[in-house]
């Protein structure tokens, strides 16, 4: 049987890079990938990701080339249809827009919970994406992340972008993920002296930003052979 995956993707705002790096990589080892999204409309990617004043011509290049003509990520199926059983693994691509949709949409809680607490289940989860573990809750209604060992979007990044009425693109961001992690009990650690920043605690691969997307695919490739 293939190795399969599903990409839970912002139809608010994903980030590019933090995106097709892992889908590609993935499907070319083989994987065969299924792009999940709240409503089932194709996912949006943050205009930022695809400038090549901001990320470099040839990253926005290939940004855009996945983003208008990958197949799964302009078929994608609704969250509410979406099973984790169903994958080997469950990735969570970043960008701010996952604090809009993604972060606070109780299917996409559920896959995380059902990929992570499940026997043979994996997650891996990106920046801002990190941001749902804050709203993650066993059956017990203790959070996911509660001692667990995590990196994501840090709070010094977020100090840099947001404007001083904490708006983000003219959007008052409800949350910074780094504070909402701690406060549900995690041990987060952005690791801002590394160059790239992937974590994993047990089922849960956590990665700081884009440029830790290459990272974190190749270390769920690795887990994924084990």
């Amino acid at each position: 049987m293939s190795t399969t995956a599903l990409f839970v993707v912002s139809e608010e705002g994903y980030w590019g890079e933090e995106c097709v790096e892992p889908l590609t990589t993935l499907e070319d080892a083989g994987v065969v990938v299924t792009v999940a999204t709240p409503t089932g409309s194709p996912p949006v990617v943050d205009e930022r990701s695809a400038d090549p004043e901001e990320v470099g011509e040839g990253l926005a290049e290939w940004v855009c080339d996945i983003d208008e003509n990958h197949p799964e990520l302009n078929d994608p199926i609704p969250l509410a249809r979406a099973d984790a059983a169903d994958y080997d693994a469950v990735v969570f691509p970043g960008g701010h827009g996952t604090v809009w949709d993604v972060n606070q949409d109780r299917h996409a809680r559920q896959l995380l919970l059902d990929a992570v607490g499940g026997e043979d289940g994996l997650a891996v989860v990106v920046c801002h994406a990190v941001g749902i573990l804050a709203f993650t809750r066993e059956a017990d209604g203790s959070f996911l992340v509660a001692d667990r060992n995590v990196t994501g979007f840090p709070n010094a990044w977020e100090d840099g972008i947001v404007d001083e009425n904490d708006c983000f693109g003219g959007r008052k961001l409800p949350y910074w993920v780094e504070d909402e992690v701690n406060a549900a009990g995690g041990n987060f650690d952005a690791e801002l002296d590394a160059e790239t920043s992937v974590t994993v605690d047990g089922d849960l691969i956590t990665a700081r930003g884009p440029g830790s997307s290459s990272a974190a695919a190749d270390t769920l490739l690795d887990a994924l052979d084990d």
